[in-house]
């Protein structure tokens, strides 16, 4: 039960991620439940894990680690913003 929890919010902080950046709407539900887990992973290991946690996630640091990753894809792959 514990891995639904975390995919839930791991797409959760992907979508926050995606409206932050206005990216949101090129990326797809697979893409923010990885987007929201591997930014939750660099936000955590930059930023430690303080603030409200969820399913083990500390939510301010996730959602700050995958705005950098969702900036970071976008400007290798060139997603724009004007579709």
């Amino acid at each position: 039960m514990h891995w639904i929890w975390v995919i839930i919010v791991g797409g959760l902080i992907g979508l926050a991620a995606g409206a932050l950046t206005r990216r949101g709407g090129s990326m797809g539900v697979i893409s923010n439940i990885i987007a929201g887990l591997v930014g939750s992973v660099v936000g955590e290991a930059i930023l430690g894990a303080w603030g409200p946690q969820v399913a083990g996630m500390a939510i301010i640091p996730s959602v700050i680690g995958a705005v950098i990753l969702v900036m970071i894809v976008s400007l290798i792959f060139g997603i724009r913003t004007d579709h």
